[in-house]
């Protein structure tokens, strides 16, 4: 019997050596792979990490243990806490946040789609939320953040209503979603580079500096209403995981286990749309974190899937974090930071994919 199918003997225990730990109590059991486990403490370590890094480094330096302090010890120096808890703290909870709702979404479309290249800001749902937060800035005239934020959820829906629309053809088929989404993100693009060549030039710079991604400026007010919608879409891409799985290995297979398909792609595609949108709303479009997330994690815990969600967030929010480090000290929005990078990264893979085809 190979190590991955041994069930441990008596309740209550584990054995730490094993590929797969098994949790027995009570009749129930629950299986871990062993590597995912240490790839997340290792991810949750650099996370921390960074985010002392983050709270305690600008134009006022703290030590590690000035952070720690000001975080958890309500008598802490008065000036600590003004700047790493009051103006710092929410950046950082912002960014850790808006990382791991792209990162869950973009595991979610490359599950959908089953192609590396399916995240949400490549078949087009991003651009989608931008065209809507575009049309209540540049059209409607205001800047309101309600506003913009509301734009953004309802072009990222009609966008997702559109391609899904567009896609289905007895059958919602990943190659078609990301074909269809590919054109109609392209559409909506030149809709909004319209929009901003129609404008002055103060609401097109406004405008443009929103479609950046920016997490400056934003403080726990706004942040409370994303947390909270961030763990309500969390709790949903819990429940879509499973039939995800299944699917990847072929829609008979999918319903011979009773995963009703059609209804599982478009729960999974209602929820990672909900995720980018959420993103967009709160800090405007942010590209590559849903490209190259899921792929980091899939080769970190070397596992046979995209849709490991918990792996995925935490590799999401430690490069948002790690690219608005950088964004902070280079004076940029992190938008363009991930662009920077995530242009890299997407070269990589099309050449990656290119010379293994060849081969």
């Amino acid at each position: 019997m190979t190590s991955r199918t041994t069930l441990l003997p008596a309740p209550d225990r584990v054995d730490f050596g094993r590929t797969v730990w098994t949790w027995r109590r009570a009749g129930t059991a629950l299986r871990v792979d062993r590597r995912s486990v240490l790839v997340c403490a290792a991810l949750a370590v650099v996370l921390a990490a960074l985010a002392v890094l983050t709270l305690g480094t600008g134009s006022l330096s703290f030590t590690p243990a000035q952070v720690l302090s000001a975080l958890f010890d309500p008598d802490a120096d008065s000036r600590a806490r003004l700047v790493v808890v009051n103006w710092r703290l929410p950046r950082l909870l912002f960014a850790i946040v808006c990382g791991a709702a792209l990162a869950i979404s973009g595991a979610l479309f490359q599950s959908l789609t089953k192609n590396p290249l399916g995240s949400p800001d490549v078949i087009g749902f991003a651009s989608g939320s931008y065209a809507g937060a575009s049309v209540v800035m540049l059209l409607l005239g205001t800047a309101d953040y309600l506003a913009v934020a509301s734009g953004s959820l309802i072009g990222g829906a009609l966008t997702a209503f559109l391609v899904y629309l567009l896609a289905y053809r007895n059958g919602l088929a990943p190659f078609r979603l990301v074909i269809v989404g590919i054109a109609v993100g392209a559409f909506l693009s030149s809709l909004t580079s319209m929009m901003l060549l129609s404008v002055s030039p103060q609401q097109a710079m406004l405008a443009a500096t929103w479609g950046a991604g920016s997490l400056s400026g934003l403080g726990f007010e706004q942040l409370r209403a994303t947390a909270v919608a961030f763990v309500v879409l969390l709790i949903c891409s819990a429940a879509v995981v499973r039939p995800l799985v299944h699917l990847e290995l072929g829609d008979d297979a999918a319903v011979a286990l009773g995963i009703r398909a059609q209804r599982a792609r478009l729960a999974a595609t209602l929820v990672g749309v909900a995720l980018t949108a959420l993103v967009t709303a709160a800090v405007g479009p942010i590209s590559f974190i849903a490209l190259a997330a899921p792929q980091i994690a899939q080769r970190l815990t070397r596992a046979s899937t995209t849709v490991r969600i918990v792996p995925a967030a935490l590799t999401g929010a430690v490069i948002l974090v790690g690219a608005d480090f950088v964004a902070q000290r280079v004076d940029l929005p992190v938008g363009v930071v991930t662009v920077c990078v995530g242009g890299a990264y997407l070269a990589w893979l099309l050449a990656r994919r290119y010379t293994g085809r060849r081969a």
